[in-house]
């Protein structure tokens, strides 16, 4: 097996709190850079060609420069939300950086307070995970204080503030309106946009959101280039990614490999490949929430566009991986049900449709299932993408009629049982 490079997840990295630890270990090095040259910091990303990682893949220097581009708010300035939410199943990279090397974050957070002109930062970290909320607290206070966080200040000529704000605990909370409401205080409730968070976020102020992730490569672009980033990714792609695999594999866990690396490579080489016994079925990519790939996919890059290509999402770059003998029906239940206990209730059809497909999909896998359910899914799978202000309802419908028109003759089989 080829190793692959390892940038985020570095052994000389993970040193957790220890902020001497990660200077000694290269960190500092980006940061000292953008504070020579703050203008330069953007068109370096863009070169690099970064892209947002919790989700979409938006580029990042585009939603850095529309908050660079927009006057600060008086007596609030500019703020930055270190998303760190990280609540859906399947997807555990976020907790990783956190715990074990949030430096790396850190810099990349004050990078960004320098390219964008903000003068507070907020690492919004999910109350789910104790180990990451200790660790995050302690690296922030390990920066209080230290020449490096008086010389951005110097560079911004004023001070600027680290704050650690633990989530909701929601999965919606990580949505961006949702993160701005819930660092401001009150209940993750996604907003509709516009405004977007660029324009008006914490608490009216211009706010950049990005994944923690996204923040974690920025140090390393700063301090060895765009075209070193640009040469770590295969095709097209840039980068490394961290891709979480779960499921029925040998080997389940966090995988930094360059971006654009096949998903059978991942499950095969560095996953072990399938359980004993087990024939590979599918894979639900980037969480639960989006359109599963089968055998006739597993030679695809799993970068944003290839995977967009094929009718998915990147997304997280969590792998769920399910062989024969695991019931697709079963996880696609067990998802929706998770989507609709999320709900935050804002939106009639979000709550009510996704309870509504929960209960028919329980009712088929449980042995009651009728044939009208069928239609009554295909229904809901085709009225409820877009009727939300966030994606939940969209990732639950996505995955009902991904699963509903793959794996049709499981539904068939329940319903005959």
């Amino acid at each position: 097996m080829t190793p692959s490079p390892r940038v985020l997840t570095a052994e000389a990295a993970q040193v957790g709190a220890d902020l001497d630890g990660w200077l000694r270990a290269g960190g500092g090095q980006g940061l000292a850079r953008a504070i020579a040259a703050p203008d330069r910091i953007i068109p370096i990303l863009e070169e690099a060609g970064l892209r947002g990682l919790g989700g979409a893949g938006f580029p990042t220097h585009r939603k850095w420069r529309a908050v660079a581009g927009q006057p600060p708010l008086a007596g609030q300035g500019k703020w930055i939300i270190c998303n760190g939410n990280e609540d859906e199943p399947g997807t555990f990279k976020d907790r990783y950086l956190l715990s074990n090397t949030p430096h790396q974050v850190i810099e990349g957070a004050l990078i960004g307070a320098l390219a964008v002109g903000a003068n507070q930062i907020a690492l919004y970290v999910n109350p789910g995970e104790p180990v990451s909320l200790r660790v995050v607290r302690e690296a922030v206070q390990a920066w209080q204080g230290h020449p490096l966080l008086a010389a951005v200040g110097q560079a911004m000529g004023a001070p600027l503030q680290l704050h650690v704000t633990p989530g909701s605990g929601l999965y919606v909370g990580g949505e961006e309106t949702a993160a701005v409401a819930s660092v401001m205080g009150g209940f993750p409730f996604p907003s509709l946009k516009p405004p977007f968070p660029a324009e008006q976020g914490v608490h009216g102020a211009p706010t950049l959101v990005n994944n923690i992730e996204t923040f974690a490569h920025v140090p390393h672009i700063l301090r060895h280039g765009a075209a070193w980033y640009q040469a770590l990714g295969r095709g097209a792609a840039a980068g490394t990614k961290l891709y979480s695999l779960s499921g029925d594999v040998m080997r389940p866990g966090l995988h930094e490999l360059p971006m654009g690396t096949s998903l059978r490579e991942l499950i095969f080489q560095h996953g072990g490949g399938m359980l004993a016994g087990r024939a590979f079925k599918a894979v639900f990519t980037g969480g639960p929430s989006n359109t599963l790939l089968t055998a006739g996919d597993l030679d695809v890059a799993l970068d944003f566009d290839s995977v967009r290509e094929r009718g998915s999402r990147l997304g997280t770059g969590a792998m769920i991986v399910v062989g024969e003998g695991t019931s697709v029906l079963r996880k696609t239940a067990e998802y929706v049900a998770f989507f609709a206990n999320n709900s935050c209730g804002q939106c009639s059809s979000c709550k009510i449709g996704t309870r509504q497909i929960s209960r028919i999909l329980e009712r088929i896998d449980g042995g009651a299932g009728r044939r009208t359910d069928l239609q009554a899914l295909e229904n809901l799978a085709r009225l409820l993408p877009g009727s939300g202000r966030c994606g939940l309802v969209d990732g639950a419908a996505t995955v009902l009629a991904s699963s509903l028109s793959t794996f049709r003759q499981e539904y068939e089989r329940a319903l005959d049982a």
